[in-house]
């Protein structure tokens, strides 16, 4: 007992100073972003260069907004929160604050990181302890890219780690890497995107099994002008299937409808250009399709702050 005991207390240390880290990060580059787009001497300072290799390569891949649930092949640059709130079986409510969201920068053409924080968890039924959940962390890489005007289509590999850092049973007891392939296509003003991948627990494999995760989704963008630029509607199914452990040989899918609005520019340059620095958000809620489910009708809530 007393050597997990010492083994926790600097795993809390560690994540205490990730999330730290992370708010710091999102404080100091979301105001030097906007700063570098207003400054008259912005095309010589680093910010402004990052950001101008950033929107080099966003250029090189379609324009579609990120959806609420699935993880977009598109390699974005943001701070985001997400809020989940799940009824289960029994009727209660869980919220899940932030929903291990967080930073997502392009340090590299072809690359985007995402640190993410450690989601909270609120139960609202009796005997059960709230708390924090897992680290998370996940990388892409784009493998093939066309924008509108060339093809409109992406294909990025994932790579995707979680760290178990929960506490009062709201996180995994091992971690787990999570390898996945995304694909998207638009034709128009819709944009279809599906992604696929599976969990891969470094330790107790036989315990925890195997989750194999598919999501697609398709967009409509209502216009390319005016206030309709800012809506997108979509349908997403996620589905979850089960190989091993406590649901082995089950399977769960929901149907997600939701709106995402955005982006809403917050910056404009001295000639009146929209600035990266925007605001998005959206809701949906996600309906159960399958027999088996331990929630439903979970209310998903998001907001973003691209740069």
């Amino acid at each position: 007992m007393l050597q997990s005991l010492s083994f926790a207390k600097p795993l809390a240390n560690r994540t205490a100073r990730v999330t730290l880290a992370l708010f710091l990060a999102a404080v100091v580059l979301v105001p030097l972003s906007a700063f570098a787009q207003r400054s008259p001497d912005a095309g010589s300072t680093f910010i402004a260069r990052y950001q101008a290799r950033v929107t080099a390569t966003q250029n090189e891949q379609p324009h579609w907004i990120t959806p609420l649930v699935t993880v977009t092949p598109r390699l974005e640059q943001e701070f985001r929160t997400d809020f989940l709130r799940q009824t289960n079986n029994a009727g209660y409510d869980i919220w899940t604050y932030d929903n291990g969201k967080g930073l997502e920068l392009i340090p590299e053409r072809h690359i985007e990181l995402l640190f993410n924080l450690p989601p909270f968890v609120n139960h609202l039924a009796p005997k059960t302890n709230d708390g924090f959940g897992d680290v998370s962390f996940l990388s892409k890489y784009r493998l093939f890219a066309r924008n509108e005007e060339h093809g409109n289509a992406i294909i990025t590999a994932f790579l995707g780690a979680s760290v178990p850092t929960g506490k009062n049973g709201n996180g995994s007891c091992c971690a787990i890497v999570t390898p996945t392939l995304a694909v998207g296509k638009g034709f128009g003003l819709l944009a279809l995107t599906s992604t696929a991948g599976g969990s891969l627990p470094v330790t107790n494999a036989s315990g925890l099994g195997h989750t194999i995760i598919w999501n697609s989704v398709a967009q409509y963008h209502v216009g390319r002008t005016g206030a309709a630029r800012f809506f997108w509607p979509e349908v997403e199914f996620n589905s979850s299937f089960f190989e091993g452990g406590s649901s082995d040989g089950k399977a769960t899918t929901f149907t997600t409808p939701g709106m995402v609005i955005g982006r809403i520019p917050l910056t404009h340059d001295a000639g009146g250009r929209s600035g990266r620095l925007g605001l998005t958000f959206g809701a949906g809620e996600q309906i159960a399709l399958t027999h088996f489910h331990t929630s439903n009708h979970n209310l998903v809530l998001t907001v973003r702050l691209p740069f």
